[in-house]
């Protein structure tokens, strides 16, 4: 938070201003998350299409999901060192604790862009690289830490690196036969938010193609204008079935 008030205040400095704005801190929270602006940056028409798919994809499939984090802002300004775009979504209210369809609602999301890439183009590109590890390691601590999974119950396999800082393990001594069943159990917790967010947006696909029109004409999409977008975006039959069993 120091960090965030800082970098409002020099935004306010830099543009002469006495007091720190709103819009002040809405650039700093980008710049916090996703660097700052690199337009030099110029992508193929490929790459920009691919790029808006991809952050609408996930603007969609978050639309729908539990949680008090609101899809806030679309962009495909390029930013920081790698993010060619991004999917802005911010918290209404404190929150201490993940729920588990909060949770499965989370690697939905996280997986939206890809799947919005399978679904238009047919195949993926390495820019889902950084959510699928964020997927992953979500997934495996849902089923190592969390006690999440049906099949192994609420039993610790990983140990919570704060409260380890003496041993640099943090797998816990476990069988081939446990090793095997949390893989299949992160794998199959993957693949259900995975089929999820694929029938999202295929169910919402002429809303996909509008958006994203929208969004490669301006770059940004936000405020009430995205809004309407979101707000259109329908569930499919399963999606609250998935939400409550996985």
């Amino acid at each position: 938070m120091a960090n965030l008030v800082n970098e409002a205040a020099l935004m306010a400095a830099r543009n002469n201003r006495q007091a720190v704005l709103m819009a002040d801190f809405s650039e700093a929270i980008e710049r916090v998350v996703a660097g700052l602006e690199k337009r030099s940056r110029v992508l193929t028409p490929l790459e920009r299409q691919t790029v808006a798919y991809h952050e609408v994809g996930h603007a969609l499939v978050g639309a729908l999901m539990p949680g008090n984090h609101k899809v806030s802002k679309i962009s495909i300004v390029p930013r920081g060192l790698g993010a060619l775009g991004y999917t802005l979504q911010m918290p209404e209210a404190d929150r201490f604790l993940l729920l588990e369809d909060e949770l499965r609602g989370q690697l939905a999301t996280l997986l939206g862009g890809r799947s919005a890439e399978e679904i238009v183009f047919g195949k993926v590109s390495t820019g889902a690289s950084d959510d699928i590890q964020k997927a992953t390691d979500l997934a495996e601590r849902a089923v190592t830490q969390y006690g999440m999974s049906a099949t192994l119950g609420p039993v610790a396999f990983a140990k919570n690196s704060a409260q380890f800082l003496d041993d640099s393990s943090t797998r816990r001594a476990i069988s081939a036969e446990v090793a095997v069943e949390i893989d299949r159990q992160v794998k199959q917790t993957i693949d259900k938010a995975h089929e999820m967010a694929l029938a999202i947006l295929q169910l919402n696909r002429p809303l996909l193609d509008s958006a994203t029109k929208v969004l490669l004409e301006t770059e940004v999409l936000e405020g009430n204008q995205l809004q309407v977008i979101l707000a259109q975006v329908q569930a499919p039959a399963g999606l609250n079935t998935w939400l409550a069993q996985g």
